[in-house]
């Protein structure tokens, strides 16, 4: 029996109705060729032969005198946690997103284990989907990544002879693993983590923290602060229902972009977010005039470290007020290298007590009603890295690995992002009644990644556009950021 840590129970005691807080994976599989047309059966009939769990998959939940701990379940019973189910007719993708929808929104039975597996057949295009969903207490989002590679492999003959998931043992990351930053639960531990580096590491703090106020005051427009979102639809109470959405774009697409603004990957991916979100608030007359802020999860991890896998929260501009599309991407890539290079000055100890420190006047507002059409932030929007080779699962080519994270009040839109060596993977989940339509968001990805790569076109075939977009008011509201100057795969949308 082992007592729960203070971050895990944390995620049992905050778990309501309305919230609940396990995560999930939807994946997608191309059966071997000449598997036949009970592949799926076959495999279900196989997997369903492996009884035995490893930890955290045999983990119980109990509770003693109000303490929450872990004991080993002596009485495994797979039926309760793997299912295989077959799509209604027709079996396109979106039912299989319906499908996903609706079993993600149900909360784990804390009689048993806390994960779910189902298998699921009848896609019209003959593949094969697995979702799992596991709670946040028992494994992150990068200790569940590292779980289900484990479970596969680069080789299709090899990857026959690997376990099942839930006989993969694996353990947390040591990442931050609530989705949403939080100082009343960052504070201490960040606090805890700068008194082990020595009283010495704090001057440095100190320092950016004083260099933080100064750009605030002077309105640095790559400064963005928790606490100074302008107030949408996603910032409101959610409900038990939700929504997902899904969908893939070619690597080589987006770093032909990165490449052409000497950006990363994921300034692209932060853009094309900024350009869908501006676009969806703006059919539903939702758009705020101020610029939308994302809280991007960043690695602390320094080269030569062995504590795992280290997660600060930073706040980034997703430029929602400029209207042109490589301006946006330019504000996006300026705000990131201001937060890279502040965040690169100090140590993993250092950076956890600054970013603590930054939400801290943001919250105290919030508290005290101060600033009441502000946020903390908008939208939470993580960057995982996936497999850089082609994988295969019980023989299957995986064709698909959408992340699935969670909502809670004032976060009723989250976007995770995986990318594997060609595509990158797009998972949007959502409250069903705050987020109207949230699949919409799909093609304006699509549509935002397409407006990028207009840009890259000779100037000549694009001069009349470049034109109309100079004029464009909301181009012009900043000189700081004017001086920072194979078409999509529908792999599962709805």
């Amino acid at each position: 029996m082992k007592k729960l840590g203070l971050l895990d129970d944390a995620f049992l005691r905050l778990e309501s109705r309305r919230t609940p807080l396990h995560i999930g994976i939807l994946m997608l599989f191309e059966p071997p060729p000449r598997a036949g047309k009970h592949f799926a059966e076959q495999l279900a009939a196989r997997l369903r032969q492996s009884t035995r769990a490893a930890a955290p998959f045999n983990r119980r939940l109990i509770e003693r005198r109000g303490l929450h701990y872990w004991e080993e379940d002596l009485d495994f019973d797979l039926d309760q946690h793997f299912a295989h189910t077959s799509l209604p007719h027709p079996g396109r993708i979106r039912e299989l997103l319906e499908m996903v929808s609706r079993v993600h929104s149900s909360h784990l039975d804390r009689e048993y284990p806390l994960w779910r597996m189902h298998l699921i057949s009848g896609l019209e295009d003959g593949r094969i989907a697995v979702y799992m969903k596991i709670h946040h207490s028992l494994v992150d989002g990068l200790a569940g990544m590292r779980l289900l590679l484990k479970s596969m492999s680069s080789s299709a003959a090899e990857s026959k002879k690997l376990p099942p998931p839930w006989e993969v043992e694996t353990s947390k990351s040591g990442a931050q693993s609530l989705p949403v930053p939080n100082p009343a639960r960052d504070t201490l531990p960040a606090l805890a983590r700068l008194a082990g580096e020595g009283l010495n590491s704090i001057v440095p703090v100190v320092r950016e923290l004083f260099g933080t106020w100064s750009d605030f005051r002077s309105g640095n427009p790559d400064l963005a602060m928790f606490g100074q979102a302008p107030k949408t639809i996603f910032n409101q109470k959610v409900s038990a229902t939700r929504r997902f959405a899904g969908q893939s774009y070619a690597t080589a697409r987006m770093r032909k972009v990165a490449e052409a603004y000497d950006a990363t990957l994921n300034d692209v991916v932060l853009a094309m977010c900024g350009g869908a979100l501006r676009q969806y608030l703006a059919e539903l007359g939702e758009l705020p005039e101020r610029s939308m802020t994302g809280a991007v999860p960043v690695s602390v991890r320094r080269p030569g470290s062995d504590a795992g896998n280290e997660v600060a929260f930073t706040m980034t501009t997703l430029a929602t007020d400029i209207r042109e599309p490589g301006e946006r991407l330019r504000a996006i890539k300026s705000g990131m290298d201001y937060n890279k290079e502040r965040l690169e000055r100090l140590s993993a100890g250092q950076v956890m007590a600054y970013t603590a420190a930054i939400m801290i006047p943001g919250h105290l507002g919030s508290m005290i009603g101060l600033g009441k059409d502000n946020a903390l932030g908008n939208v939470v929007i993580s960057h995982v890295p996936g497999p850089r080779k082609t994988m295969y699962w019980q023989g299957a080519r995986l064709t698909g690995l959408y992340p699935i994270s969670l909502n809670i009040d004032s976060g009723a839109l989250n976007i995770t992002v995986v990318s594997r060596h060609d595509f990158v993977d797009f998972g949007l989940i959502a409250c069903r009644k705050s987020v109207p339509k949230m699949q919409r968001l799909l093609d304006y990805l699509e549509g935002a990644l397409a407006e990028l790569e207009a840009t890259l076109e000779p100037a000549k075939s694009r001069r009349p556009a470049a034109k109309r977009r100079r004029k464009a008011p909301a181009a012009k509201k900043s000189p700081a950021r004017k001086k920072t100057a194979t078409r999509r795969r529908t792999a599962a949308r709805k």
